[in-house]
C-alpha cells in the first residue's frame, strides 16, 4: 500500500498530464475518510467531448508511467464526464456542462480541495 504523501505526489503526475493536454479548472480533491472510493478526486474540465478524451488518455498513459493500472472506466465513448478508476486516485474529466451539472466538488465539500496549476 501506498503512503498518502506519495499517492498525492502521482495525482499531481496525472493533474500535470491534464494540464499538458490543455485541461482547465483541474482540482485535486483529498477524499480520505470521505468515500471509499479512493484516497483522491481528481477533477478536469475539458473543452468537448474530443478534448475529454484527449485528457483522459494523457491521464491514463501517465499512470501507466507511474505503474498504475486503470481498474475501471466509464462515459470514455460518450466524452462529457469520463472517469478513471486507479484505486487510490479516481480521475473525473468532464465538459464543463457536466461538470457544473454533477457538481462534485458541492457533492463533497467537505472534502480539502486545492486548485492545480501546473509546473
Amino acid at each position: 500500500m501506498k503512503q498518502k504523501q506519495d499517492i498525492l505526489g502521482t495525482v499531481k503526475i496525472l493533474a500535470q498530464a491534464g494540464y499538458d493536454k490543455k485541461g482547465e479548472d483541474i482540482s485535486i480533491m483529498d477524499m480520505e475518510g470521505l468515500t471509499m472510493l479512493g484516497d483522491y478526486f481528481l477533477v478536469i474540465t475539458a473543452n468537448n467531448v474530443k478534448h475529454a478524451q484527449s485528457v483522459a488518455d494523457a491521464i491514463e498513459d501517465a499512470g501507466a508511467e507511474q505503474g498504475m493500472t486503470v481498474l475501471h472506466r466509464e462515459g470514455y465513448r460518450e466524452g462529457d464526464w469520463i472517469l478513471l478508476d486507479f484505486g487510490d486516485v479516481i480521475a473525473h474529466v468532464f465538459t464543463g456542462e457536466y461538470r457544473h451539472f454533477y457538481g462534485l466538488e458541492e457533492l463533497w465539500k467537505d472534502a480539502p480541495r486545492e486548485s492545480f496549476e501546473g509546473v
